[in-house]
């Protein structure tokens, strides 16, 4: 939030951002804004770009040129609701300050910090993670989606191919044994975990919920930037990867 530009005045305006999220995160990023004081436009990326970090890089690229509202009035910052995301946020860099949180994924953003990220994960190796927006998506593993998907292949390439295929795409779970839903409360969360355990219970895997924390993004949008938690990067600076420290990113050619 910010002053008005009247030093006697004691009114307090709030502040304009853009918050630029994947649509993963589309709840979460509507529940903290209608409890922010600033005005928060969001602008919601498609879900999945983070499998091309690439693409999601040319995406962001693009949208952060927007600076300026629908009524064409300035934001003060740009927010990206994304965390290292496979390097997807690496070059990002606008002409007014962009702010991200310092975290590997938006497992981050649903968790609170990445030190309760990490030490879950150390916890309890090989968890693959369930929300709201992943659910929502259709694209965890679950037995809708491989039966699903066999469908398809077998349809466009044979019942033996479609086997093959589905024994090749399916291996990479063998490396999992944990689903995690994220409870931030919001509703359909029970209908959410029921969800989650019929996922866990067809995959072989152990089941769990953790109570989701909305305390990071609400700092983010509240312009609570604490540079332990976030980057912010100035206009003309960009963001590049630093995974030799705690902090994850930095701002290319100041290491802050």
């Amino acid at each position: 939030m910010a002053f008005t530009s009247d030093p006697s005045s004691a009114t307090i305006l709030p502040m304009r951002y853009k918050l630029i999220v994947c649509k993963v995160l589309q709840k979460e990023s509507y529940f903290c804004a209608a409890r922010s004081r600033n005005t928060v436009d969001i602008h919601l990326m498609p879900q999945g770009l983070h499998n091309e970090p690439d693409k999601l890089r040319t995406q962001l690229v693009e949208a952060v040129k927007s600076v300026r509202d629908i009524q064409d009035r300035p934001y003060d910052a740009l927010l990206l609701g994304y965390g290292l995301c496979s390097n997807g946020i690496v070059g990002v860099s606008a002409t007014i300050p962009v702010v991200a949180p310092r975290g590997h994924d938006c497992i981050t953003l649903l968790l609170g910090s990445r030190k309760r990220y990490q030490d879950y994960f150390d916890s309890h190796r090989g968890v693959y993670w369930y929300s709201p927006g992943w659910i929502e998506d259709g694209k965890q593993p679950s037995q809708e989606r491989f039966e699903e998907t066999l469908r398809e292949y077998t349809e466009k390439y044979g019942a033996d191919n479609a086997a093959y295929l589905m024994e090749m795409q399916e291996g990479w779970m063998k490396e999992y044994s944990w689903a995690t839903y994220v409870d931030w409360g919001l509703p359909g969360s029970e209908e959410y975990k029921q969800y989650t355990r019929r996922c866990a219970e067809y995959l072989k895997w152990n089941y769990d919920e953790v109570p989701g924390d909305p305390g990071l993004m609400q700092r983010m949008l509240d312009g609570q930037w604490d540079p332990e938690e976030f980057l912010i990067v100035d206009p003309g600076q960009s963001i590049a990867q630093d995974l030799t420290n705690p902090g994850i990113i930095c701002c290319k050619d100041c290491q802050r």
